[in-house]
């Protein structure tokens, strides 16, 4: 596929990555010629890529195609750790599970979609399985019009202009001045709603994670079945737990931002 790129732009990094992305849900197999198909890149291409990727350890073959293995994983995970954002969250997502007894996730923009980045589930039965990675459209979740609300004019423009790569369809599809109008919405109060925005029976309400900036980084969420927790219950006594939430991982996540790097050591 073309590309518009500088002088120091590695295409042949960049068509690997891409042979990476294709593989989706529902996609979990893949021939060589679909890869092509998917890519736009050639079949020799695709090949020499497929091999070297399996020789590295990101994919294998797999009923006369090709699956990633879970190593890809340490590419999401490399991000994530550099973070330590796992670490700073985790307990204080555990305790909020243990008050609400619902789900909770932590989500981050990715041009207009949201990925999970952290996630504390309950054994429950969910429209759309989350897992670590999984992508949705921002302006249909909770968390999505959270990192949207917090975008200036120009960023929230870029954001919306790319194209989606979550593959869902959600229920919610606002026109601009629609989004606009929750985005304010959402500014004003600090915490957003999505009732069944992006599938049906999935409610859920989000806040904003802030660094030592006082910059909205992450959302945080509580998820629940609209059919057993109604708006007023998620609302009233959720909500207020998931703002003390959010202001304690925030709070620490300043206290981690402030301590100064070490030094390295004299050689």
């Amino acid at each position: 596929m073309a590309r518009e790129a500088g002088p120091d732009f590695i295409e042949a990094l960049a068509r690997g990555l891409d042979v990476l992305r294709c593989f989706r849900p529902g996609q979990a197999v893949m021939t060589l010629s679909e890869v092509a198909g998917v890519t736009g890149l050639a079949r020799p291409t695709v090949r020499r890529i497929l091999l070297t990727l399996e020789e590295l350890g990101y994919v294998r073959v797999a009923d006369r195609g090709y699956a990633l293995t879970p190593r890809v994983l340490e590419l999401g995970m490399s991000y994530i750790n550099s973070l330590t954002m796992w670490d700073v969250a985790r307990p204080h997502m555990q305790r909020l599970v243990g008050q609400t007894g619902e789900s909770t996730s932590m989500a981050q923009l990715d041009g207009g979609d949201i990925v999970y980045v952290a996630r504390v589930a309950v054994p429950k039965i969910v429209t759309l399985a989350v897992t670590i990675g999984t992508r949705f459209p921002a302006p249909a979740t909770s968390m999505g019009k959270v990192l949207l609300a917090a975008l200036d004019p120009a960023d929230l423009d870029r954001a919306l202009a790319e194209p989606g790569r979550s593959g869902v369809v959600s229920r919610w599809q606002p026109d601009r001045a629609e989004l606009n109008r929750a985005l304010r919405d959402v500014r004003a109060k600090g915490w957003a709603l999505a009732d069944q925005d992006l599938a049906p029976g999935i409610r859920s309400v989000a806040t904003g994670v802030r660094n030592g900036d006082g910059r909205i980084v992450a959302a945080l969420n509580v998820t629940v079945h609209a059919a057993d927790t109604s708006v007023e219950t998620l609302v009233d006594e959720h909500l207020p737990r998931l703002l003390r939430t959010a202001a304690d991982i925030s709070r620490d996540w300043a206290l981690r931002d402030s301590v100064p790097l070490a030094a390295p050591a004299a050689g």
